[in-house]
């Protein structure tokens, strides 16, 4: 909540606008100013009101289908490649992922050397890249030891929490 100072502040950035009513609430509190007649300025709090509501029920959208002759009608194939082997030697690898939600940094600067490549050797404590969430930099630690077989995300990419950055070949 606001301090008496802060509501202090709040009314005399009031009194010079002509804001007739402003209200902030919080999980703990509400507070609510209000001018009444000329410049004068209210100022009201009060405990939040727990309003329970019933849960909302709504209909799912329609869904159109389709003719059963569009359905039937051949389409035109393109042969794409099974990732198979891919996957085969993704199961013996080691995935170091983003701990949160951020920008995938793989050097400390734009000039500089990236952390590691494909084929440095790591150690568990070997700093790997930076994340950056909310102007804070992290860096992100290999955990294992081994040698990085594959670089999953570019220098700047947005990543998501859990979302491979590095395999890494165990020692």
């Amino acid at each position: 909540m606001l301090t008496i100072y802060e509501m202090r502040e709040l009314v005399k950035l009031l009194e010079q606008t002509d804001i007739e009513s402003f209200e902030v609430n919080d999980e703990d509190s509400s507070l609510r100013i209000k001018r009444r007649n000329g410049n004068q300025v209210t100022a009201v709090h009060q405990p939040p009101v727990q309003v329970k509501s019933a849960p909302i029920v709504t209909a799912a959208p329609a869904v159109l289908l389709p003719k059963k002759e569009a359905i039937e009608r051949p389409v035109a194939t393109v042969p794409v490649e099974a990732p198979q082997k891919s996957a085969e030697v993704t199961e013996n690898l080691y995935k170091i992922t983003s701990p949160m939600v951020g920008t995938f940094y793989a050097a400390p600067a734009v000039d500089a050397a990236p952390y590691v490549s494909v084929n440095d050797r790591v150690e568990p404590t070997t700093i790997v890249c930076i994340v950056e969430a909310m102007k804070l930099f992290n860096e992100i630690e290999a955990e294992v030891k081994g040698e990085i077989v594959q670089v999953l995300v570019e220098n700047g990419q947005l990543v998501e929490h859990g979302q491979p950055l590095f395999l890494v070949k165990q020692a």
